[in-house]
């Protein structure tokens, strides 16, 4: 099953969104703002992006400078907890097909993996 981590108000996620639909292929939405992903969930969608937890924060965020996490000796599992807990640090959107995943910026990049 495909997923699509979408965030409504976000053109990117909209636009990806679109090119799922036009794939023609079953998908699952998931809000992730209403319905945040667990630690254990983030950290399987880092691992399927490859890529560490840094790279997908959304630095410009305010709640990224108030929490301070421009902070290099902040591991991961310390960026993993203020995901969670404000998920809009979470860049999007982010689609899940077949054990792989990509953050859709530009969202044609949701492609390489259907």
């Amino acid at each position: 099953m495909i997923r699509i981590y979408h965030n409504s108000r976000c053109s990117k996620s909209r636009s990806a969104l679109a090119l799922l639909e036009e794939h023609g292929q079953p998908f699952e939405i998931i809000n992730y703002l209403e319905t945040p992903p667990s630690a254990g969930e983030l950290k399987a969608l880092l691992s399927q992006l490859g890529i560490p937890a840094r790279q997908l924060l959304r630095t410009g965020e305010d709640v990224y400078e108030e929490l301070h996490l421009d902070d290099a000796s902040l591991d991961d599992n310390a960026l993993i907890d203020a995901m969670t807990k404000h998920p809009r640090l979470i860049e999007r959107p982010i689609v899940v097909a077949h054990g792989k995943a990509v953050i859709g910026r530009p969202p044609e990049k949701v492609l390489d993996i259907l």
